[in-house]
């Protein structure tokens, strides 16, 4: 039986539209890999949504001068515009409607009842002429971990959380100017400490599949102590707490991190046509299904520790999630700034650059280990040099032969053995760099880049008389080699696969080495970048 994958990219907040720092990252990192996952014969489920509870929707609502939620379903569309302009291919798109709002407070409710949630009494900074406890988005200060500037909550720099009363000189994001005090309140937490040796062996072990940096953030945080974690709020903005103890409180969005996975889960298995019985049913313990999230560095707190001792608490009845995080992406060595109008949103950069181009530039240069560099120059050069010329050298030779063949319709070519081998070693560089214990978008992008100059090398070579001794065998061989490094590339270079293997082929690797036969046709070009504006649809020219 085949097995089944669940790709979930967390929900980004519900403030505005996706630029390619989101792109190239965990969006293009979970399409790739759901995409190589159904060539490979697995059951897959992709999805994704928008969170509309963080107070960044608020505090965005506010500066913008709008309504909130008006600002959030306009989100929540520009968000679906965009994944669908660059290809990403979610199967169910999760909103925060009531029915996740159910789940959630269902989700919680069980733990709540079991006692796993505690009372304290929690600092916060304070905003007396408004009447407002200040946390994540509506308050600033120096993180007491790294010193870095930070929100209140998640520290962009380190990774480590930290609650709003420990930052260090707090002001207020919408106040600057005015004085803060510090206010306590009740609060229900997750005494995170009840869970850091299970923790510490989930993640810190040796098959555990995550980046270093992650590892290094998850080392520091449980070689000591891990204080608790708000469970809710007291403010306004958000999904109300149902819990008695905290009235007029609303659940902590980061509190929301699986459960939002297992709705958005569900959604994606109803979008194909097989509702779950209940939400979570897709993440009970099975051994043959995987979880997979990916995700931005900073995410490693809320989803790692906190989301991961939630399923802890309800002893072995779920999956545990593996998470692949990638770092910061830049433009032109600057931080994304939309306040600034320093920033490439997504449905920019794909009505500017033909499709494959822009995936395959976000491949080679996805932030995996490291900060990385947008650069509408540096894409021109790289795809042309890397993709373009080097493929519509293969297209023009073998269409070349092609038409001097003048072939029937229904012709094929033999494949030899040499030639089988080296599609079959071609699937397992592919396969190598997309299976997920060594997941890396940059080595997908690197092994089209070197299979396209070989092919390029071997096609020229052919043309020029060197190896037309083999006739139709050698010809077949190309070809085969050709329709395989398609079928590698095809979860990256979704458009050119579609037209070159047809848009109704599942691209399946399986098997794709062992043909003994091959239908010759002929193939299409790239359309050149000339480093000014080209729209997608001119992305393949006959």
């Amino acid at each position: 039986m085949a097995r089944r994958s669940i790709v979930i990219v967390p929900a980004p907040t519900a403030n505005g539209d996706l630029h390619v720092g989101h792109l190239c990252g965990p969006f293009l990192a979970g399409d790739v890999y759901a995409r190589y996952r159904r060539a490979a014969g697995d059951r897959t489920l992709f999805g994704s949504g928008v969170q509309e509870t963080q107070t960044f929707v608020l505090s965005t609502a506010r500066r913008l001068g709008i309504d909130p939620e008006l600002l959030a379903r306009r989100a929540q569309e520009q968000v679906r515009d965009s994944l669908a302009a660059l290809g990403i291919s979610v199967d169910g798109f999760a909103p925060g409607d009531e029915g996740f709002r159910d789940f959630l407070c269902d989700f919680l409710g069980r733990l709540h009842a079991e006692g796993v949630f505690e009372l304290r009494t929690v600092s916060f900074p304070y905003l007396p002429r408004t009447g407002e406890y200040l946390m994540e988005a509506y308050v600033q200060g120096t993180c007491p971990t790294c010193l870095a500037d930070s929100c209140g909550g998640v520290c962009e720099s380190c990774g480590h959380h930290s609650n709003p009363g420990e930052l260090r000189a707090p002001r207020s994001t919408e106040h600057p100017g005015e004085e803060l005090t510090t206010r306590s309140a009740e609060i229900l937490v997750l005494p995170l400490e009840r869970y850091r040796d299970r923790l510490r062996a989930q993640h810190l072990g040796p098959d555990a599949t995550m980046r270093p940096h992650m590892r290094q953030a998850l080392e520091e945080m449980l070689s000591r102590p891990l204080p608790d974690f708000p469970v809710t709020f007291p403010t306004g903005w958000g999904v109300p707490a149902p819990f008695p103890e905290v009235p007029d409180q609303v659940i902590n969005p980061a509190v929301e991190a699986i459960p939002a996975g297992m709705y958005t889960a569900a959604v994606a298995a109803a979008a194909t046509g097989h509702p779950p019985a209940a939400v979570d049913d897709l993440w009970l313990a099975d051994p043959d299904t995987d979880v997979v999230y990916f995700m931005g560095f900073d995410n490693t707190h809320p989803f790692a520790l906190v989301g991961v001792a939630l399923l802890m608490a309800y002893g072995d009845r779920y999956l545990r999630p593996t998470m692949l995080t990638n770092e910061f992406y830049e433009l032109e060595h600057e931080k994304f700034s939309t306040s600034r109008g320093h920033v490439v949103w997504g449905r920019e950069l794909a009505a500017e650059t033909p499709r494959d181009a822009g995936r395959f530039y976000l491949a080679s240069t996805s932030p995996e280990h490291q900060r990385t560099n947008f650069s509408r120059s540096a894409l021109t050069t790289l795809v042309r040099t890397r993709l373009v010329g080097p493929w519509n050298r293969v297209a023009d030779a073998m269409n070349r032969w092609y038409e001097a063949q003048r072939p029937p319709a229904d012709w094929t070519l033999p494949v030899t053995a040499a030639g089988r081998t080296a599609a079959a070693t071609m699937i397992g560089r592919f396969a190598g760099h997309a299976e997920l214990s060594h997941f890396s978008l940059n080595r997908v992008a690197e092994t089209i880049t070197s299979q396209l100059a070989r092919l390029a090398e071997l096609t020229e070579r052919f043309e020029s008389g060197d190896h037309r001794d083999a006739g139709r065998i050698r010809a077949g061989d190309l070809y085969h080699e050709v329709e395989t490094f398609l079928r590698g590339a095809a979860p990256v270079l979704i458009d050119l696969a579609d037209e070159a293997l047809g848009a109704a082929a599942p691209h399946l690797l399986d098997g794709a080495a062992e043909a003994r036969q091959v239908r010759p046709r002929r193939l299409p070009r790239l359309a050149e970048l000339d480093g000014a504006a080209t729209h997608r649809s001119a992305r393949l020219v006959a």
